[in-house]
C-alpha cells in the first residue's frame, strides 16, 4: 500500500519496503533505459539511413529513397529469382544481368555514382579506377563495412582487417605467397590437373570415344584438391575434408542472404543457423588438431615442407618469438586459413569453369592456345620459369 509523507511503499507479495524516493528513481531508470533503446532502434530504423541518404544525394550520388528496415532486399531477390527462372544466352558474354541483376538495375537508372539498400545500411558503386585505387591503398582512412556474424562464420582473416591489426596479419601472411614459394607448388598444381585428365580420359574409353558429362563438380574437386595439397601438404586429405564442409556453409550463407538483415535472426533456433554453426564447430576443431600436430613439429626445428600452412605457422611462429603479442592468436590463424580456402576454391573453380564454357564456343582459340602449350613445353610438364610464355593463354584467362 502507498502512505504519505516519508512512509513505505509496500509491493505486495514481493516482500519489499520502498520510499517513495526509491521508487521515483526505479521509475526514472526504467523510463530512461525504454527511451534510450527507443532512440537507438528509431535512429537505426529511420534517422541514420534518412541521414546518410541525403548526404549522398547532396554528393551527387542517387539511388532509392530507403524503405524501413527492407531497403531494397525485397527488389533485389525477386530480381535474382527472375534472373535464375531462365537459362543464359548461350551467345552472350555478359553475365552481369544474371548473377548481379539489381546492381545492374541500379546503375542503368541512377548511373554510375549510385548507391542500393542493403536493409538499412547503404551500398555505395565505385566505378571510377582512380576512386578505387586511392580506397584499396588508404587503408586507415576508408575502414571495411561491418559484417553480419553469421557471414562472419564463413571466414574472417586479415581481408577484414582494418587499420594496425591489419598491417600485423598481412605481414605474418606475406611470406606464404612470395614467387619463391609459388614456383615450389607448380608440381602440385601438375598432379591434381593429371588427376583430372586420367580420369576423364578413363570416362572417354569406357564410352566409345565420346561422352556429355558436367565439368562443374569436377573442376570444383580439382580446385579443392589443388588447394588442399599446396595448403595442408601432407595432410591434404584432413584439408579437402574441410574445404567440403566449408563448402556446405558457402550455400549456407547464400540461403541466409535474405533474412541477415534482420536483427537477431542469429539468434533464432533454424534448421539452418544451427547447421552453420555446427559447421564452424567442426572446421575449427579440425583445423585446431592439424595447427598444433604442425606447432609441436616446428618447435621441434622439423622442415615446414613449403606447403602454405607450415609457411604461415612459421612466420607467425618467429613473429611471436620477437615480442609478446606480436604474433596472431591460434584462433586468427584459424580465421586465415579459411580465408585461404574461400579466396582459393571457389574463385579459381569459377575462373577455370568459365574459361572451359568460352573456349568450347571458341574453338580457334581452342586450338592456338593448344599449339602454343605445345610450342612452349613440348611433350614435358609445365615449370614455372617458361609458363611466362604462354601469352595467348594468358589472355584467354585475362
Amino acid at each position: 500500500m502507498l502512505m504519505s509523507g516519508t512512509e513505505q511503499v509496500t509491493m505486495g507479495g514481493l516482500g519489499l519496503n520502498l520510499t517513495p524516493i526509491t521508487t521515483f528513481a526505479i521509475i526514472t531508470v526504467i523510463a530512461t533505459v525504454l527511451i534510450w533503446w527507443f532512440w537507438n532502434a528509431l535512429n537505426w530504423v529511420w534517422l541514420r539511413p534518412k541521414r546518410i541518404e541525403r548526404r549522398l544525394k547532396e554528393q551527387g550520388i542517387q539511388g532509392n529513397s530507403y524503405r524501413p528496415l527492407i531497403g531494397d532486399i525485397r527488389d533485389m531477390v525477386k530480381m535474382i529469382k527472375e534472373a535464375k527462372s531462365k537459362p543464359m544466352d548461350p551467345h552472350s558474354n555478359d553475365i552481369a544481368p544474371r548473377v548481379l541483376p539489381y546492381v545492374v538495375h541500379t546503375i542503368a537508372k541512377y548511373g554510375k555514382s549510385s548507391f542500393m539498400w542493403l536493409g538499412p545500411t547503404p551500398r555505395v558503386f565505385i566505378l571510377d579506377p582512380d576512386k578505387f585505387k586511392e580506397m584499396a591503398t588508404k587503408v586507415y582512412d576508408f575502414q571495411k563495412p561491418d559484417t553480419s556474424p553469421l557471414f562472419k562464420l564463413l571466414a574472417s582473416g586479415f581481408a577484414n582487417y582494418d587499420g594496425d591489426k591489419w598491417a600485423k596479419h598481412r605481414k605474418i601472411v606475406s611470406p606464404a605467397f612470395n614467387v619463391e614459394k609459388m614456383k615450389l607448388l607448380v608440381p602440385i598444381f601438375c598432379q591434381s590437373c593429371d588427376d583430372l585428365i586420367s580420369k576423364w580420359e578413363s570416362l572417354l574409353s569406357s564410352s566409345n570415344g565420346s561422352c556429355e558429362l558436367d565439368v562443374w563438380p569436377f573442376v570444383q574437386n580439382v580446385s579443392s584438391d589443388v588447394l588442399a595439397r599446396a595448403g595442408f601438404g601432407s595432410s591434404y586429405q584432413e584439408g579437402k575434408k574441410i574445404f567440403e564442409l566449408q563448402r556446405e556453409m558457402i550455400q549456407l550463407t547464400m540461403t541466409l542472404f535474405k533474412f541477415a538483415f534482420i536483427p537477431g535472426y542469429r539468434f533464432l533456433p533454424t534448421h539452418t543457423n544451427r547447421r552453420m554453426k555446427a559447421i564452424d564447430k567442426e572446421i575449427r576443431e579440425s583445423l585446431m588438431v592439424i595447427i598444433n600436430r604442425r606447432l609441436k613439429a616446428i618447435k621441434a626445428g622439423e622442415p615446414t615442407n613449403n606447403d602454405l600452412l607450415g609457411i604461415l605457422l612459421e612466420s607467425n611462429y618467429k613473429e611471436s618469438e620477437k615480442s609478446s603479442g606480436g604474433g596472431m592468436s591460434l584462433r586468427e590463424v584459424v580465421e586465415e586459413v579459411k580465408l585461404f580456402y574461400l579466396a582459393g576454391q571457389e574463385a579459381n573453380a569459377e575462373l577455370l569453369v568459365w574459361t572451359l564454357l568460352l573456349l568450347s564456343r571458341h574453338p580457334d582459340w581452342q586450338e592456338k592456345a593448344r599449339e602454343e602449350v605445345f610450342q612452349v613445353f613440348g611433350n614435358e610438364k609445365p615449370d614455372y620459369e617458361r609458363i611466362g610464355q604462354l601469352k595467348i593463354v594468358s589472355n584467354i584467362i585475362n
